[in-house]
């Protein structure tokens, strides 16, 4: 596959991977920053190699094949992302377009190696599970931080925004994975969370806790 191949299939795989459901050739041309005309053209070379389900008006799915070629795909781009920050001393908010670039390397046995380097993670620095060799993805218990009541208690184990921008500023608010959160309380006017995390009191936006992976503990 072409690296363009690869990241038609990797965007097809992350807007249904939530629903299991078939995705317009629109919903794909926004997140590829593309004309719907150029996804079109893709997908009918997608389907030519038996990677995507396309018929012309209606959406588009992955086929089993299509599915574990993505998972191979992100499986290179969270092993790299691991690799960034354990072993080279990256942060969190620099390592994604960087991992673009690597995830595109076709070498099936150096992948297999890094992850035996890396120890065999099953989650990247963002809290995303790592597909395995065969493609199988690690069960990761979690739900959003806004849906949590006054009193709950939960650990970070991910976020839904992985934009250095977010990423920058949980850093400046002293929140990464592992740190313990408490809802202290919650407005009913605009469901802004006041919470305490590692000892310090914060108040956050329904925005940011919608973006907050947490396990409750």
């Amino acid at each position: 596959m072409t690296f363009s191949e690869e990241n038609y299939l990797k965007a097809i795989y992350h807007l249904t991977a939530s629903s299991d459901t078939e995705v317009s050739t629109n919903a794909i041309a926004e997140m590829m920053e593309t004309k719907a005309s150029s996804v079109t053209d893709m997908l009918k070379k997608l389907a030519e190699k038996d990677l995507v389900n396309y018929k012309k008006y209606q959406g588009v799915s992955l086929t089993e094949n299509g599915k574990l070629a993505a998972k191979m795909i992100v499986r290179k781009h969270r092993l790299w992302e691991v690799f960034l920050v354990e072993k080279l001393d990256f942060s969190w908010d620099e390592v994604h377009d960087i991992a673009e670039q690597l995830e595109h390397i076709k070498s099936e046995k150096l992948i297999n190696k890094l992850d035996d380097f890396l120890g065999n993670p099953t989650e990247d620095p963002h809290g995303d599970p790592i597909p395995n060799a065969q493609g199988q993805l690690p069960k990761i218990e979690k739900q959003l931080l806004s849906d949590l009541s006054e009193g709950q208690n939960g650990i970070c184990v991910g976020v839904k925004d992985t934009s250095s921008e977010f990423l920058k500023y949980l850093d400046k608010q002293g929140i990464a994975l592992g740190s313990a959160i408490e809802i202290l309380g919650k407005e009913s006017f605009d469901l802004s969370l006041r919470i305490k995390v590692n000892e310090n009191h914060l108040n956050v936006s329904n925005k940011i806790a919608s973006n907050l992976f947490v396990k409750l503990s």
